[in-house]
Order: structure tokens, then sequence, then C-alpha cells
């Protein structure tokens, strides 16, 4: 026999983790949808979701569909009957299968929405910049990021914080909201309100080689935010010639410096200071911290300085 209020959770990454982890504490889980284990690396090992790395250990039933609309798929999923299901950093979930629960299917995204619909929310909120963010609880319908909003709780952005700092702390405070959310909609005790469509509403697309590579031609402030919300991956990248040499660089801290008159330097120089390495954009100067050449590990600046030479005429494009 069924146990009543049951949910069938859909995720990948750790991020969504510890959104199953508060559920599993507060709820009745009947299943897990996860991604299929995908083959990497060099040795082409078989990698599994850090959500079934989690409900493994929880012995909890796991599906792993290779395609969402396979009628063998949604087949089972009707047969479970879940009375909600709840979707935490996974890909589209086609009509099929969000509307067979009796409560409907809930997403978890990390923004407050409408702003920053899209794949990469929590590295758009840095990248742009802004003050504050937060996590938002919604009915999926079938448009992206589209549907009525549910709860929204708000967190401030503090200067320290990168990609993978705030990342963490949205993951902790979206499990919170996530467990609010459910019990509110189990007692019928939510009114869902309608997004709100304006011009001005900022986007989170999908990250790309084009978006993450720097340009040395924007402020000082644009180039800092980058390094913050693509940081410590993918990473803002360049490239710097030294001498005959090409080589891809990732900048994944630093430091950012206005300067009022640059007709001296040359955007895109990298000058050796007091054992510190600075490239100068068209409106400062940039003091990589940590960065991380192709194919090697993340050092600090001062690490590359002791193992690499520049020339007068090194920069980066």
């Amino acid at each position: 026999m069924k146990k009543k209020n049951s949910i069938i959770f859909f995720g990948t990454p750790d991020f969504a983790v510890k959104s199953l982890d508060a559920i599993y504490s507060n709820f009745n889980i009947q299943s897990v949808v996860t991604t299929p284990d995908r083959k990497s690396g060099r040795g082409q090992k078989l990698n599994e979701s850090d959500v079934k790395k989690y409900a493994q250990k929880q012995n909890l039933n796991i599906l792993q569909p290779d395609n969402l609309k396979d009628e063998g798929f949604i087949n089972e999923v009707k047969k479970l009957d879940p009375d909600l299901i709840i979707v935490v950093a996974f890909r589209k979930i086609p009509k099929e299968i969000f509307s067979i629960p009796k409560y409907g299917t809930i997403n978890l995204h990390a923004s407050l929405l409408p702003n920053y619909r899209g794949a990469a929310p929590i590295n758009w909120c840095l990248i742009n910049n802004e003050t504050k963010t937060g996590v938002t609880t919604f009915f999926i319908n079938e448009k992206i990021d589209q549907g009525d909003i549910l709860l929204q709780e708000e967190l401030i952005i503090s200067n320290e914080d990168d990609f993978g700092l705030l990342y963490n702390k949205l993951s902790k405070v979206g499990a919170k909201l996530l467990v609010k959310t459910i019990k509110k909609v189990f007692s019928n005790n939510l009114n869902p309100s309608k997004q709100y469509i304006d011009t001005e509403i900022k986007l989170a697309p999908k990250l790309n080689s084009e978006n993450t590579r720097i340009d040395w031609n924007k402020p000082v402030n644009n180039i800092i935010g980058q390094v913050k919300g693509l940081s410590p991956k993918p990473g803002a990248w360049t490239k710097i010639r030294n001498g005959k040499d090409v080589i891809r660089m990732k900048i994944l801290k630093a430091k950012g410096k206005e300067i009022e008159s640059l007709q001296d330097k040359i955007t895109g120089k990298i000058v050796i200071e007091n054992g510190e390495l600075h490239i100068y954009s068209t409106y400062g100067v940039i003091n990589c911290l940590i960065i991380q050449m192709e194919n090697k590990r993340q050092m600090s600046a001062k690490e590359l300085i002791n193992g690499m030479k520049f020339d007068e005429k090194s920069h980066v494009y």
C-alpha cells in the first residue's frame, strides 16, 4: 500500500544532495531519478552522480532513464503514483512526467525568479556584481523557469563570495525552503503567484568558451565579477603571449584597482611588481592571486612568477 504524501525526487549534482537529504529526513521518498552513469577521464571510468551515491547509502529506489519521454519510464512513474515530484538541478521535465502527481511538480531554482532564469543563475549573479540573490520554489510548467512561484528566500552576497562559496550557501538555504514549501503544499497552505514578465529581466544563459573569456577592455569591477562568478569552475580565462609561447590561463582569484589615466599603459600588458602578477585592463589593473595554467594545477601567482620568466612584451588577450 502506498504511503501518504509520497515524493519522487529528480536531481544530479551535489547541489541537489542537500535538498534530497532534507526531504528524506522529513518525508516519504518513493524513488530517486538521476542521470545514467557516465564514462569519463583517461581510463573511461564509470562515474555515478552525487545524488545516486547518496540514494544508494539510504537504500532508496533509483531510476536512471536515458530518455525522460521513454514510454517505459513514464509508465513506471505512473505506477508509483507520486503525490508530488521535486526537481533540483536536473534537465527539463516533459509534461508527460510533471503532470502526473496530484499536487504537481516543484522545482528549486537558485535565484530570485523571475530574474536569472536559465542554466547558470549563481554564476551570473556574481558576474553581474549583484548584492543579493536567493532561491525560489515554483510549479513546473512547459516554459523553463516560468511556472507559478511558491516561496522565496533572499541571501546577501558577501564581498568574499565566489561561485563555490555561494553555491554551497544556496544549496543549504534551498534545502530548508523546499521542506517548508512541501509542508505547505501538502497542507494546502500556499497561494502560488504568477511570474511578472519584464523586458528588464536578467537571464542566466549556459556558460561557454565565449562568455567565460575575459575582455580586458571592460571596467575592472566587471572583470573581478567575472573571476568570482566562475571560480573555482569553469574559470574566467585569457590567453598569455610570452615570447613565442601562447598559453591559456584561468584567473581564479584577483583584486582590482581602477586607475584614471592609463595612457602610458597597454591594455593586456603583464607587469611583475613586488612579486605580484599585474595585468593592465583599459580602466585599471588586475592583481592576479590564484591562477591555473592549461592542464596544470591551481597555484598562487607567486608560484607562477617563480617558475616562469616573462619578457617585456608579455601580454594577455
